[in-house]
């Protein structure tokens, strides 16, 4: 586990941006794990600024890493509208080559059984863009997520549906339950980037980075993959023993 501390947020999407574009340059499926939420934000940004400096994504498949169950697509804060808004449109992907779990399917169960199909069926997921949650949560896998968890249907905690809440009218509005990629499916990236910003993330930065391994905090499962980097600003880093360099 690698981690790179930058001046602020947005010098840490940029350092995310650049591992991100190396490590697809050098995969034969460039297939791109997508993650929604604001800690991504400054990466896609900085990737759109790249594309539109000259950087060619139009050949990159992506899969989105959950989806709320029971909001219509076409509403703003579903991540169909999301992930197409924010990500496909700014970076140049083909809109049919980003697929996204299927939060209407009358069958939840059967359709993320389809979504970790259509996964393996592309070989895999290259390079995986990841948040964190206060609790730690990655994707929707809340804290209790088993090691093992495939792409399956999920409930919300009170924790997450608060914090998602700033993107709605009201708590009321926020969806209780979601499909997301399972911690396995995550872990089976060949390469991840996790980006977290911000005093309130540094607590659940520092017991995945120094704690143990525990199913209770899902993000410290990243610790015993093989190619992974956490880009933080300062307040996200702050509560770490040892805080490398700023890049």
């Amino acid at each position: 586990m690698r981690i790179v501390v930058s001046a602020g947020p947005e010098e840490a999407g940029e350092a995310a941006a650049r591992l991100v574009l190396q490590r697809l340059s050098v995969s034969s499926g460039r297939v791109l794990g997508v993650a929604t939420g604001s800690s991504p934000g400054p990466l896609y940004r900085a990737l759109a600024a790249s594309v539109r400096a000259g950087a060619d994504l139009s050949d990159v498949r992506g899969f989105a890493l959950d989806e709320y169950i029971g909001l219509p697509r076409e509403h703003p804060q579903s991540y169909h509208s999301i992930v197409e808004r924010d990500v496909a449109m700014p970076l140049g992907l083909r809109p049919e080559a980003i697929l996204v779990p299927e939060g209407q399917a009358p069958d939840p169960t059967s359709a993320a059984a389809a979504y970790e199909a259509a996964i393996a069926a592309a070989g895999g997921i290259d390079v995986q863009i990841l948040g964190i949650g206060t609790n730690g949560h990655i994707g929707f896998n809340e804290p209790g997520s088993p090691r093992g968890s495939r792409t399956r249907m999920v409930r919300l905690e009170e924790s997450t549906r608060r914090a998602n809440s700033r993107f709605f009218r009201s708590l009321d509005d926020v969806p209780t339950l979601a499909i997301t990629q399972g911690v396995s499916t995550i872990l089976e990236a060949r390469s991840i980037v996790l980006i977290a910003s911000g005093e309130a993330k540094a607590s659940a930065v520092r017991r995945s980075v120094q704690g143990a391994t525990t199913e209770d905090m899902p993000a410290s499962l990243l610790q015993g993959h093989r190619d992974v980097t956490l880009f933080l600003d300062p307040a996200a880093a702050s509560l770490l023993d040892r805080v490398p360099a700023k890049a």
